[in-house]
């Protein structure tokens, strides 16, 4: 099969496309707009962000985060750009700004271990949760639960295995038999639905 190479004008018909799907989320919340650019984009800047971070679950973590942080600033997107150039800025601010934290994090760590400072006890009790936090926080997740119970099974099964039984997006694609790209995708979808519903409790 001849495969056709992409020229200027395949590049302009894409951002057109984009640029049309971006407006349908815009105007109307578009579920399958959405979609469409998630699959488009998905692995493309899983690839970057596993290049950046040489972890496949962060490079997850950052792009699933990546499409997050655009689509909840569609509105500040212009077609003066591709949309693929705009999203992968954003991927990869966000991609440094979690390496800086990491080295910050560790680079703390290692002080601490080489001073010998230890956290005394009253402060490691100050860190914990009152009773009322740790109430509060059982309610949040007796309600989590419960909203998870309405959604639709593709999407609820797929936030129960990722979030209360803690697997990953690989095992959850063994376990369902899915493409891990499709499992993606419903958890994006299902994570979008529960912000949603949740913002509206």
């Amino acid at each position: 099969m001849l495969e056709v190479k992409a020229d200027s004008s395949d590049c302009k018909s894409k951002s057109d496309r984009d640029f049309r799907l971006v407006k349908l989320i815009l105007e109307s919340g578009n579920r399958a707009a959405y979609a469409q650019l998630m699959d488009e984009y998905f692995e493309k800047v899983y690839s970057r962000m596993l290049k950046m971070t040489s972890q496949p679950g962060d490079a997850e973590d950052l792009t699933m985060e990546a499409f997050n942080k655009a689509f909840s600033k569609l509105d500040q997107y212009t077609s003066d750009f591709a949309f693929s150039t705009w999203l992968y800025r954003i991927a990869k601010n966000n991609c440094i700004d979690h390496l800086r934290r990491n080295k910050k994090d560790n680079d703390t760590m290692v002080n601490q271990q080489e001073a010998g400072i230890g956290i005394a006890a009253h402060e490691l009790a100050n860190q914990l949760p009152s009773p009322e936090q740790l109430m509060i926080t059982r309610q949040e997740t007796s309600l989590l639960r419960e909203i998870v119970d309405t959604l639709h099974p593709k999407y609820k099964d797929i936030i129960k295995l990722h979030y209360f039984n803690e697997l990953s997006c690989e095992e959850i694609a063994q376990q369902l038999e899915l493409p891990e790209g499709t499992v993606k995708v419903r958890l994006f979808r299902a994570r979008e639905l529960l912000y949603n519903i949740m913002r509206k409790s």
